[in-house]
């Protein structure tokens, strides 16, 4: 029996490494596409792209390690049923289960390695690619200009439709917003054609924009001064303007960003997901009492004497108490008469209550005068504005702080989560390939394919909703487990029966019993 674990342990090693190799190296290619207009043409040495993309390595584990399991699991045991040795070993009384036992146990062990992977590697890896290409940006200014979104430059923030050229030098559809000291934004130019010129003795960075429009609000001091002259405006031909960027020679591997949820471990996340959770109540409880006291509710009342509340109920007992000793009899006339009179004060006080009603006023609007009427109505509806303004602010900031805490959520389960992706999809693939029965490149390839699509796009339609808060973050990090779990017992129980994944034949037969049972119904 070691014998045959060590020969299925090996087979399974073979194609288990060798598919790694080449689905990495495909994956590295793609990741080169993606990001070759980046660094291409921006001055970067080779060591920096190979660095780059040597970090980008273990991330891309995260998308090739379940790909590689599933297709060398469907490629070991597809080869074996193929070849017939499967057949061999039933004949032998060796069941399915019997036969995955080294790679079972090999698999368990892949997922803790895994686990440490994401745990200790990735967010390490993570960590390098974000600041190497923050620092890239920061270093070679045409890289930090992207198409189509504002970039943030000190004092502005600039935004191009295209660029094209040299070292992407040309930019057109040119839109700048500069900034004060205070961060408020006061001039807007606008070009449809702009040019980036450097040089490498200089620290400074000249743009060149053509054909545009230049605005600007103007700062005045007195009122009268703001309304004659509110702004300022002017078309221009050319129109220079110089960036200061930073020094040349700064270290591109420099690390000065570590907080993002990508970049922490497991011990990290849970730390930093408390201490969010706790400011998230807090903010909102801050948020709340600021929102109540705007409008006005919830005025705090004077605390009652609740001493001489004491005091006076123990005199108005005594009084009773006395006035009832010294009454010995009471005419029954008396009472009568007594009776009759309270019977007509509380008629009177009902009859003066309703009066009043009536002529008391339904609406507290009508108890102002005309003039203070509009006065009341522009206050209130000012007021209420601004606490709407406020409340939408607060509510962008909160969805943003939100997000960041289901962020550290799904980035926490998905480490468990791809650990144990590894061991169910190995339970997916042994058991299809022994029931497809072919090994190779070919029909394994596809089949092994489309299951991972399925299983990625799963987990890429989860990330972004649970970001959103669409669904649970940890739902989200399990989604794509818990849809191959079924699946996985599926294939096994059919592979250990020695069946198909699908009987067609039963499938035909129960719908001709479905239909056959309606005819019977409808002819009663």
């Amino acid at each position: 029996m070691r014998i045959l674990d060590r020969y299925i342990l090996s087979r399974f090693l073979y194609n288990f490494l060798s598919s790694f190799v080449i689905l990495m190296f495909i994956f590295i290619f793609q990741t080169i596409w993606l990001f070759i207009d980046d660094f291409a043409g921006k001055g970067l040495d080779m060591g920096i792209i190979g660095k780059f993309f040597f970090y980008m390595m273990p991330s891309l584990t995260e998308k090739v390690l379940p790909l590689t399991v599933l297709l060398a699991s469907i490629l070991t045991f597809g080869t074996l049923a193929e070849n017939y040795e499967f057949a061999a070993m039933k004949a032998s009384g060796i069941s399915l289960q019997r036969s995955m036992l080294s790679l079972i146990i090999f698999m368990i062990g892949l997922g803790g390695v895994t686990f440490y992977f994401a745990n200790s590697v990735i967010p390490a890896s993570e960590q390098k690619i974000y600041n190497m290409r923050r620092n890239i940006a920061k270093v070679k200014p045409a890289a930090a200009i992207e198409k189509g979104v504002f970039s943030d430059f000190e004092g502005m923030s600039i935004k191009v439709d295209e660029k094209y050229g040299e070292k992407d030098r040309f930019l057109k559809n040119v839109i700048i917003h500069q900034k004060t000291p205070t961060n408020v934004n006061n001039t807007v130019i606008k070009a449809k054609t702009g040019e980036l010129i450097s040089s490498e003795d200089s620290e400074l960075i000249q743009l060149v924009l053509r054909d545009g429009h230049y605005y600007r609000d103007m700062d005045k001091k007195k009122s009268t001064e703001k309304r004659k002259y509110p702004f300022a405006k002017s078309n221009f031909e050319i129109y220079r303007m110089n960036i200061e960027i930073p020094e040349m020679e700064q270290d591109l591997e420099e690390e000065n960003v570590s907080n993002r949820e990508k970049m922490k471990n497991v011990s990290r996340l849970i730390k930093d997901m408390d201490s969010i959770e706790k400011d998230n109540k807090r903010i909102v409880q801050a948020f709340s009492k600021n929102i109540v006291y705007r409008m006005g509710g919830f005025i705090p009342l004077s605390p009652k004497d609740t001493a001489a509340t004491e005091k006076m109920n123990l005199l108005r007992q005594k009084e009773a108490s006395r006035k009832s000793m010294t009454t010995t009899a009471v005419d029954t006339d008396t009472v009568q008469n007594k009776e009759a009179a309270r019977i007509d004060s509380v008629s009177q006080t009902k009859n003066v209550a309703q009066s009043e009603e009536k002529t008391a006023p339904k609406e507290i609007i009508s108890l102002f005068k005309d003039w203070q009427k509009v006065q009341v109505m522009n206050s209130a509806k000012n007021s209420v504005s601004n606490i709407m303004t406020s409340i939408e602010g607060k509510k962008q900031e909160l969805n943003k702080r939100y997000e960041i805490h289901r962020r550290h959520i799904f980035s926490l389960h998905e480490k468990y989560a791809l650990a144990l992706s590894c061991i169910i999809l190995f339970f997916v693939g042994a058991p299809l390939g022994a029931i497809i029965r072919k090994g190779g490149i070919g029909l394994p390839m596809v089949i092994a394919i489309l299951l991972f699509l399925v299983y990625y796009f799963l987990g890429v339609f989860a990330e972004n909703y649970s970001y959103k808060g669409n669904i649970h973050p940890i739902i989200g990090a399990w989604l794509s487990s818990m849809v191959m779990l079924p699946l996985g017992v599926y294939l096994t129980r059919q592979a250990t029966a020695d069946q198909g994944m699908m009987n067609f034949g039963n499938v035909i037969d129960f719908f001709k019993k479905l239909f056959s049972k309606k005819d019977k119904t409808e002819e009663e």
